[in-house]
């Protein structure tokens, strides 16, 4: 099968400009792009390198090097394509400095860009430097080689600040390397989009146009829905098809699927939220939601588990006794009907084949996640970035084209800045969303001045808030809602990954991405908590970001390497939570969330089983992000018919679990976040009722993950969509009893 790049070119979207203001003073900038280029350093051989500039390699070094890179690469021209790849360096493309600056000026919160500044400005001082460095001269004048030893030593420092500022400085720059440079596509020969992949025709939106004006503009409903994603799509198909007037609102723009995949760089910006940068207050943990037409099912990865029986038996246990009820799963069979949801289909590329193999020869329980593909066969490594076939049915192309037939109507570009509220008897009536609708530009697209601004009203006799566990809560917030519980009791499956090299050729973007799990270790403490391990998504700029940086060469190295990684999570199902908070700046969203000892340490041996099974499957070299951990590299003497009873290997497990995960240079992950509005039997417990009803409120509904009464401890999904299922259908039948519009 030929590639599809000879057939298939999605559209190409343009990026919002970038602010006037620059974040960063001439004497910064100069400072933070000589670190960027000691982490991702031109390379030559010594005898010819500009010390200052690039960084020398012993004539051996660079002879390997180039020797190793020429046979991985795919293109005839092996030599010439592995010189460049060497000579390449994070400043060497202008698209590398603009992403920086998109990153600082448009997703890094106040405070942390206030931080940033500080060290830099500390940085480019002789004391500050003797401080940070070691040396009376600034780093940005010191030749690369003194700045890589400085980033190397910051790895290990007896200072927590600069242990931590390495980590964060090093995933930046090779995140934002990875989306910029030229010269690593090469090398690994990842095609522009799924190979095989055939272009599918999505449903033909109209969105409501605001005209221009100076009053806010008024629009009457009966129901208004803030937020196209899981739980509002499936709402708005069951509120519609009741024959109720819709009107579905979305902060971000609907993209057709010509335009899918998107390239990485665009893809991170216009599909995500705050583009896929946002960390906890203490940097512990990222989050990466979605933020996009149809919400995270624009942009997860098929994956439809329902909610497994100890986690309904504990909600039960709360007081909500619908999650052990017949009507809780006929919602879920409900959702996974309308999206084709089955395991019949599957086929598992390598990553995943290697994981169900290993789980098989180690005794471990494991089976084929259920895909929501609609009765097809889907091999698209690429829908972190949007589904170009349609074959994934998000709610883009399964619930909200269902309530477009039953007459819904849309709004993109609308951010919901407060709910309406009047007061009858001493309690509060939602009656409305007011908020702000920016349109496209003169061209359709985002890149350019808007054509239209304009503040709008929407009047309606219910309003359903579904944008999202990290939005949902300041929505709540803005409009005045005093409850103690919303944005607190955030739950996140963090995540820590673990990789390996295979002798074959892995090419992990092909095929699906997540199409197994182990589940062996979802039990760990009796009570529901453990980990479920999965393959992950293994797209450059989401994979290669976790490979540790050890000095510049050994990290270009070892990304030349991927077609021949396998990749895998260990995903916590959560005790301990966190909190969302608006940023007292600008309102954006924030976060405090902290992994916990009893987390951290499920999350321990599910690495720990993870290393197991690509050891018994033949992996060369294993390795995890465990901060102090060296790779593991198997001995090519050692016998196959000892399993994993290797000693060396047994003592290197051993380590993994003796040092856990020392903060603060640990980094976690997390794309499901779950409970900041959560469900409760009682007021003075949560933020929502049993019906979906924010408590203390008549007419105000929440069905998103927000409302999960604790992790779902899988992918929150289906689960999801089921609740929305039911808490929909009672709006509708509550509205049944009033006259409609």
């Amino acid at each position: 099968m030929s590639l599809t790049t000879e057939t298939v070119s999605p559209k190409a979207v343009a990026l919002p400009p970038l602010p006037a203001e620059d974040p960063l003073t001439a004497a910064q900038w100069k400072t933070l792009l000589a670190i960027a280029d000691a982490v991702i350093p031109a390379i030559k051989p010594i005898s010819v390198a500009n010390t200052s500039t690039e960084l020398p390699a012993t004539d051996n070094e660079y002879s390997t090097a180039l020797s190793t890179l020429q046979s991985l690469t795919p293109e005839a021209d092996g030599e010439a394509v592995a010189k460049a790849y060497l000579q390449d360096h994070a400043t060497s493309n202008p698209a590398f400095r603009e992403g920086l600056h998109r990153v600082l000026a448009l997703c890094l919160p106040h405070s942390s860009r206030k931080e940033l500044i500080m060290v830099l400005n500390i940085l480019n001082t002789r004391p500050g430097s003797l401080l940070l460095t070691g040396y009376v001269t600034p780093i940005h004048e010191q030749p690369v080689h003194i700045r890589e030893s400085i980033l190397q030593g910051w790895t290990t420092a007896r200072l927590p600040l600069l242990r931590q500022l390495q980590r964060s400085l090093t995933m930046i720059v090779k995140q934002t390397w990875i989306k910029s440079t030229e010269t690593l596509p090469r090398v690994l020969g990842v095609p522009r989009v799924p190979v095989g992949m055939i272009p599918g025709k999505g449903y033909d939106y109209e969105f409501l146009q605001i005209p221009p004006g100076n009053k806010p503009e008024v629009i009457n409903t009966d129901v208004v829905i803030v937020g196209s994603g899981c739980g509002g799509g499936v709402s708005a198909k069951n509120l519609a098809e009741a024959g109720y007037k819709v009107i579905v609102t979305e902060k971000a723009y609907h993209w057709t699927p010509d335009h899918f995949p998107m390239t990485e760089t665009n893809g991170w910006s216009h599909l995500f939220m705050n583009g896929a940068v946002m960390s906890s207050d203490d940097t512990s943990i990222s989050v990466v939601a979605g933020q996009a037409w149809g919400g995270g099912g624009t942009v997860n990865w098929s994956a439809s588990l329902q909610t497994q029986g100890f986690v309904r038996r504990e909600w039960a246990e709360r007081g909500i006794p619908f999650f052990t009820s017949a009507e809780f799963q006929h919602s879920l069979d409900r959702v996974c009907e309308r999206m084709g949801v089955s395991t019949d289909y599957v086929e598992q590329n390598r990553t995943n084949a290697i994981l169900l193999e290993g789980a098989r020869k180690l005794g471990y329980a494991h089976k084929a996640v259920p895909q929501n593909t609609g009765g097809k066969q889907h091999a698209c490594g690429h829908c972190t970035f949007g589904c170009g076939s349609c074959e994934k049915q998000g709610p883009a192309v399964s619930y909200l084209p269902d309530a477009a037939r039953a007459g819904a109507q849309f709004i993109e570009g609308f951010h919901a800045e407060r709910i309406i509220f009047s007061t009858k008897g001493g309690k509060r009536i939602a009656t409305g969303v007011r908020g702000t609708w920016v349109s496209r530009d003169i061209n359709g697209s985002v890149a350019g001045e808007p054509i239209n601004r304009r503040k709008v009203i929407i009047k309606a006799k219910r309003v359903v808030v579904s944008a999202g566990t990290m939005q949902s809560p300041l929505l709540l917030l803005r409009s005045g809602l005093k409850n103690f519980h919303i944005g607190r009791n955030l739950h996140l499956h963090p995540v820590s990954v673990v990789g390996a090299i295979h002798k074959e050729e892995i090419k992990p973007w092909e095929g699906a991405i997540l199409t197994s799990v182990v589940s062996e270790f979802d039990n760990l403490d009796g009570k529901g908590h453990g980990v479920k391990l999965e393959a992950t998504n293994m797209i450059p700029s989401s994979w290669l970001i976790w490979l540790k940086w050890n000095s510049g060469l050994d990290y270009k190295l070892h990304a030349a390497r991927m077609k021949h990684m396998t990749g895998y999570i260990s995903l916590s199902r959560d005790r301990d939570t966190g909190q969302v908070y608006p940023d007292p700046v600008d309102g954006r969203c924030r976060f405090k969330y902290t992994p916990s000892n009893f987390d951290k340490g499920h999350i321990t041996e599910g690495v720990i089983a993870l290393a197991k099974m690509q050891y018994i499957e033949g992996a060369t070299e294993i390795f995890t992000t465990v901060p102090g951990i060296p790779t593991f590299i198997r001995d090519p003497a050692s016998s196959s018919s000892d399993g994993i009873n290797d000693e060396k290997f047994q003592a290197w497990l051993e380590d993994i679990r003796a040092t856990g995960f020392p903060a603060p240079e640990s980094m976690f992950v997390s794309a499901h976040q779950m409970g900041t509005c959560r469900m409760s039997a009682k007021a003075k417990d949560g933020v929502v009722d049993r019906t979906g009803k924010v408590w203390g409120t008549e007419g105000l509904y929440v069905t998103d993950a927000s409302v999960f009464p604790s992790a779902s401890g899988v992918n929150p999904m289906i689960t999801n969509m089921a609740i929305a299922d039911w808490i929909s259908r009672g709006i509708a039948d509550g509205l049944f009893e009033r006259p409609r519009l």
